[in-house]
């Protein structure tokens, strides 16, 4: 089964940048879509974006055109670009491997955006 380690939160102001990273062991991640999800105080995880096994994406209209999912299979990792930042964008981030047995998660990462 693989396993998932998410980096890259933190506190940051309203108009700045951050990039999760998701780095996979126990096997290559080419092998399952991929998704970012978050979750606010109080609100449902909710998907930002994912990345199919062929490399297409998709966004939540939340965050199109702010963020950018990709993946660096030579790294066996996926990663969270968050351009222009928001206050509403503050959640605990998890990156989500979507395998056979059932979804993978993360263990989350905090990002909390200052206004």
């Amino acid at each position: 089964q693989v396993q998932l380690v998410e980096s890259g939160g933190g506190l940051v102001q309203a108009g700045t940048s951050l990039r999760l990273s998701c780095a996979a062991s126990g096997r290559t991640l080419t092998s399952y879509a991929m998704g970012w999800f978050r979750q606010a105080p109080g609100k449902q995880r909710e998907l930002v974006a994912s990345i199919s096994q062929a490399g297409s994406t998709n966004y939540a209209e939340a965050v199109k055109g702010r963020f950018a999912i990709s993946r660096d299979n030579a790294k066996n990792t996926v990663y969270l670009q968050m351009n222009s930042l928001k206050p509403e964008d503050t959640a605990v981030y998890y990156c989500n491997a979507a395998t056979t047995r059932g979804p993978a998660w993360a263990q989350g990462t905090q990002v909390t955006v200052s206004s």
